[in-house]
């Protein structure tokens, strides 16, 4: 028999189910054992990881001699491709700050295990180095994207995830010596994220007008062009996939490369954390209105959009022959991304948008058996080596249609604008017509 396998990112969706549900319990339990995994020895061929770092996944071995259970947690070692996550650690802050949110007991945030285990997670991420940008640098699948599909450098999901991660962060820890280094670390960095992100990553029709017409080669602090992004290198998709109405956050910005695909989970998060500002918000839901089709379809929803093919595919993913187009994470359709969606809509006062997904779902998912994911331009065929019967799938499904009945459990997923943080931004052109 199989030994059981939790995912930290997995578990979310059905975290929140329990805590809407009035099952706290579960998910206390589920803090606890995953924080007393992150302060196991991390080594991968000899070479020690950071302390901070909290597991993938963990099994559960159970003895029937002794009817005792035992944790195996995976840093990395044994997950395809060796990668370490970024993305638990964060997740799990989320979920703590939704249980505190959720119960209004704060006597587990403040345990001083929480704490540590919290400021161990901080201090990987907030160490100086010799980056010049104030997002994460990350390698490939580090996050619910695990396999090679070019998301390393700075992935929209793990930075919009890093941002929540930090404003939680910043309502959770305690005002102790200890506490306030990191609090004064933390608003600095919030800052500087905030302003490049809404910047740099933001896209719509003017800022895409703007990038066809860059200069390259520029220099100094007067540089307009501050990545040396050739406007060559601009895919002929992104012309007609760019509404006159909205906008969104594009997958990577590095030196020379701009990713221009869209990506659901870091999008969503953007929203609920407010990374996005209001208008980029609604941009934002108007994007996702206008290209009903191509991220919705008949399966909601695009973890991804376009897929990869042909040579590119090749060279990006090594030719994974799970990652094909419009397969599992190259642009297949994910269920569990349900959850996400509502949170947004109710978030931007868009429930429409949220029933019309859901009813598309419902029509399909129970007759499928609860698939992990769907494959096809529009989502019709269970994924090739899709799981049937996943935890998330219907997880995700159970939160969304509560979130939609009860609004008021949006508050412990979503946190809402810092009117501290004022960002210098230029007008975009959905905004003003």
């Amino acid at each position: 028999m199989l030994s059981p396998k939790v995912f930290v990112r997995d578990f979310v969706p059905s975290a929140l189910a329990f805590l809407m549900n009035g099952e706290p319990e579960i998910v206390k339990n589920f803090i606890l054992k995953t924080l007393r995994l992150q302060s196991w020895e991390k080594k991968i061929d000899r070479f020690q990881l950071g302390e901070g770092v909290m597991p993938a996944s963990f099994k559960v071995l159970h003895d029937p001699v002794r009817n005792n259970e035992t944790l195996i947690a995976d840093f990395g070692e044994s997950a395809i491709g060796r990668v370490a996550p970024v993305d638990s650690g964060f997740w799990w802050i989320i979920l703590l700050r939704a249980y505190t949110k959720s119960t209004g007991d704060t006597s587990l945030a403040e345990l001083p295990e929480c704490q540590k285990g919290m400021r161990l997670i901080l201090s990987l991420c907030l160490s100086e180095g010799f980056d010049t940008f104030p997002t994460l640098l990350c390698a490939d699948g580090c996050c619910m994207i695990d396999r090679r599909m070019g998301v390393y450098g700075y992935p929209i999901e793990i930075q919009a995830l890093f941002f929540m991660a930090l404003r939680c962060a910043l309502l959770l820890l305690k005002q102790d010596d200890e506490g306030k280094e990191f609090i004064e670390r933390i608003v600095k960095r919030l800052h500087a994220l905030s302003y490049h992100m809404r910047s740099y990553f933001w896209l719509d029709l003017k800022q895409l007008n703007d990038i066809y017409r860059f200069k390259t080669e520029e220099y100094s602090h007067t540089a307009v062009n501050k990545f040396n992004v050739m406007p060559d290198s601009l895919p002929e998709w992104v012309f007609d996939f760019m509404p006159v109405y909205g906008g969104y956050f594009i997958g990577n910005v590095s030196p020379a490369r701009m990713d221009f695909r869209w990506f659901c989970l870091g999008n969503c998060i953007a929203i609920l954390s407010s990374l996005a500002t209001p208008e980029q918000s609604t941009a934002i839901m108007d994007l996702i209105e206008s290209r009903w089709e191509e991220l919705v379809g008949e399966m909601p929803l695009k973890v991804c959009y376009p897929a990869m093919e042909t040579h590119e595919w090749r060279i990006i993913t090594g030719c994974d022959p799970k990652n094909t187009r419009w397969s599992y994470h190259n642009g297949g359709s994910w269920p569990v991304l349900l959850w996400l969606l509502t949170a947004a809509c109710v978030k931007t006062g868009r429930p429409q948008i949220a029933r019309r997904a859901i009813e598309i779902a419902e029509a399909r998912l129970l007759k499928d058996h609860w698939p992990e994911y769907y494959d096809g331009k529009l989502g019709r065929y269970i994924g090739k080596q899709s799981r049937k019967a996943q935890t998330w799938s219907i997880a995700g499904y159970l939160v969304a249609k509560m979130m939609l009945e009860d609004p008021s459990h949006l508050g412990m997923i979503a946190i809402e604008e810092d009117k501290q943080m004022k960002p210098i931004l230029r007008r975009s052109y959905s905004w003003t017509l």
